[in-house]
């Protein structure tokens, strides 16, 4: 699991250096302070991530980010969120992870044949 996470974090890397390879052309510093300042947060998030959920979780969260990443990134953003305010009681496990992966799924419209 710490390989799949290293394996993420250089691939973001390289996507955020052939970013900044392409915006350096218009204004270097400024592409460099915003990469810095992407990087500063990614690695806040993973901290909070490491301390209030466990392994098995944050390997689904991992898995997640590989196949819906606005979704991953929203359930990041909400688990932050609750852990910064105070309001997250104990750890996430898998099975709570899995309780707020669902709840958090767009609901799935069941199409209705209607008759005019």
């Amino acid at each position: 699991m710490a390989d799949d996470l290293e394996a993420i974090r250089r691939k973001r890397l390289e996507e955020m250096q052939r970013q900044q390879a392409a915006q350096q052309d218009n204004n270097p510093q400024a592409a460099y302070q915003q990469e810095q300042a992407q990087a500063e947060r990614e690695a806040k998030i993973h901290a909070v991530l490491r301390q209030v959920t466990t392994p098995d979780a944050r390997e689904r969260l991992t898995r997640l980010k590989m196949s819906r990443k606005e979704l991953a990134e929203q359930v990041e953003s909400q688990i932050v969120g609750l852990a910064q305010s105070g309001r997250l009681q104990s750890t996430i496990d898998d099975e709570k992870m899995k309780s707020l992966l669902t709840r958090m799924q767009p609901k799935k419209h069941d199409p209705k044949i209607t008759r005019l």
